[in-house]
C-alpha cells in the first residue's frame, strides 16, 4: 500500500519564513513508515495571508492527503480533490484562503493563530511607548542634533504612562489576548471587543461584544486593532469610531489594514486629535511610495514584520506536530477555521 502523503509548501521568498532543518526533521521523524513528507522546493509567497502557488506545488498536491503552506491556493485544492483531507496555513490570516473551492470541498482548514502572538504583543507595547514617551520627538531632535529637553519639560506635560491609561483592544484572539495580558501587567485599564464575548478574556480585562464597541472606544487613550479581517470587521474602525477616542490617543494596527479606514485615520491625525498611529499593516502592501503615511510626523510605518522572531519555527512545529498526531489518531484538531465566520 503506498504511503500517505503530507506536502510541505513553505519555501518562502523571505529567508526568515523558510522552514528550519529542525522543523523539517521533526516532521520526518513523526512520519513513520505510513507517511511520506514531500517538500516543495519552488518559492512560495508568505506575505500577508500567503496563497502563492507554483506548478511544482500543484503537481505534488495531486494525490496528497495533507498540505501545509503559506495560505491555501485554490489550485492546490483542485489538484488534491478527492484525496486532500486537511490543509494548514502557516499564516494567521485566512481571508485569501477562503475560496469557493475550499468552502465546498469538505476539507478541514487550520491556521497558525496565536503562534505570532508573543512577538506582535511585544511590538504593540513598544509602539505605544514610542508615542506615550515621545520617542518620535527624541528621534527627530537627534537627527537635527538638537538637545530637546524643552520639548519634554513644558506644561501641560504631554508624556504619558501605560499605567493608569485606558486601552481599547479590538479583537481578543491569540494576539489580542497577549496584548491585553501585557497591558494589564503594566497597570493599564483594558476594555476589549470580542465576537463571542461569553468566552471572556484574561484577568482584569472587561470583555464585550461588537454591539458595545462604542463603550470600549469612548475616552480610550489608545486603540489596538487585533481582530481578523472578516465581512464583519472590514472598515469597522472609521471616522465615527476614531472620534470616540480621547484627544491625544494612539492607534496601533497589527491585524489587517482594511479593518481601519485609512483616510479617516489620516484626517484624524491631521486634525491633531490623535497623538500618533503605529501601523504594521496597510490596505495596500507594499505601502505605495506616494502615500502620505510615509512622511507624516506622527505615523510609525512598519512593513508588516511585527511577527518576525527566531522563535517562530519552534512554536509552529509544536502546533503542526500536535495537530498531525491528532489527525492520525482521529482526534479533533486545534485552530480549526470556521469557514462561515472567516477565522
Amino acid at each position: 500500500m503506498p504511503p500517505r502523503r503530507l506536502v510541505v509548501d513553505l519555501s518562502s521568498q523571505r529567508p526568515v519564513w523558510r522552514p528550519t532543518e529542525t522543523f523539517m526533521r521533526a516532521l520526518g521523524d513523526a512520519a513513520g513508515a505510513e507517511w511520506r513528507v514531500e517538500p516543495v522546493s519552488a518559492p512560495n509567497d508568505s506575505d500577508g495571508d500567503g496563497g502563492g502557488v507554483s506548478p511544482e506545488a500543484v503537481a505534488v498536491a495531486a494525490g496528497a492527503e495533507v498540505y501545509i503552506g503559506w495560505g491555501i491556493p485554490e489550485a492546490v485544492i483542485e489538484a488534491g480533490r478527492g484525496t486532500l483531507r486537511w490543509v494548514h496555513t502557516a499564516a494567521a490570516g485566512v481571508s485569501g484562503s477562503l475560496t469557493p473551492a475550499l468552502r465546498g470541498s469538505g476539507i478541514v482548514l487550520t491556521n497558525s493563530a496565536g503562534v505570532h502572538a508573543e512577538p506582535i504583543a511585544e511590538w504593540v507595547v513598544g509602539a505605544l511607548l514610542h508615542f506615550f514617551r515621545a520617542m518620535d520627538v527624541a528621534r527627530r531632535a537627534q537627527v537635527e542634533r538638537r538637545w530637546a529637553k524643552a520639548d519634554f519639560t513644558g506644561l501641560p506635560c504631554t508624556l504619558r504612562e501605560i499605567a493608569g491609561s485606558r486601552v481599547a483592544v479590538y479583537g481578543l484572539g491569540g494576539i489580542g489576548r497577549a496584548v491585553a495580558q501585557r497591558l494589564v501587567a503594566l497597570g493599564a485599564e483594558v476594555r476589549a471587543v470580542r465576537r463571542r464575548a461569553a468566552l471572556g478574556g484574561p484577568g482584569g480585562v472587561a470583555v464585550v461584544g461588537p454591539e458595545r464597541t462604542a463603550w470600549v472606544l469612548e475616552g480610550a487613550a489608545a486603540l489596538v486593532v487585533a481582530a481578523p479581517l472578516t465581512g464583519g470587521t472590514r472598515a469597522a474602525i472609521g471616522a465615527e469610531q476614531l472620534a470616540l477616542l480621547a484627544d491625544g490617543a494612539v492607534v496601533v494596527n497589527v491585524s489587517r489594514g482594511a479593518i481601519v479606514d485609512e483616510a479617516a485615520l489620516l484626517a484624524r491625525l491631521d486634525s491633531g486629535k490623535l497623538r500618533g498611529a503605529a501601523l504594521d499593516v496597510f490596505g495596500v502592501e507594499p505601502l505605495p511610495a506616494e502615500h502620505p503615511f510615509w512622511g507624516h510626523p506622527r505615523v510609525l510605518v512598519h512593513p508588516h514584520v511585527a511577527a518576525v522572531t527566531p522563535a517562530y519555527w519552534a512554536r509552529e512545529a509544536g502546533l503542526v506536530l500536535d495537530n498531525w498526531a491528532r489527525y492520525r489518531e482521529g482526534r479533533e484538531l486545534v485552530n480549526v477555521v470556521d469557514l462561515g465566520a472567516g477565522y
